[in-house]
């Protein structure tokens, strides 16, 4: 695959996702993951294609991917967060969301934050 073959596939996966079509994107995405494994971005879409066709345990390989390449990507242990979260490991899933909330102070990861403690007291009770 070329390099310009490489970006046009990554960015008809980006739409695919933006059209809610996950498994369409994975299937787009494969090559791009061949030519370029290490990349953050790569890695962060596919992430988020597996999150959103409910294959958890690959998202959160995906997302502990990206975090291995650049331990300082907020979003990416926002999404491991909400992964984490979605399997039940609410511990694990606020640990996360409280890095990317000091990583990032945006009123998103606030909230998302704020959801997973709700989640956590409420279990506890």
């Amino acid at each position: 695959m070329t390099n310009e073959g490489t970006v046009e596939a990554f960015r008809r996966a980006e739409e695919l996702l933006a059209q809610r079509r996950p498994l369409e994107a994975l299937r787009v995405l494969e090559p791009v993951v061949d030519v370029a494994p290490d990349k953050p971005s790569v890695q962060l879409l596919l992430g988020r294609a597996y999150y959103f066709s409910a294959q958890l345990r690959r998202a959160e390989r995906a997302f502990l991917r990206v975090l291995e390449i650049d331990p300082s990507d907020h979003y990416a242990r926002l999404v491991l967060g909400r992964t984490l979260q979605r399997q039940g490991r609410l511990n694990e899933a606020r640990a996360q969301l409280r890095l990317a909330a000091t990583m990032y102070p945006d009123p998103a990861y606030q909230e998302a934050l704020g959801e997973i403690n709700a989640h956590i007291a409420v279990r506890s009770s």
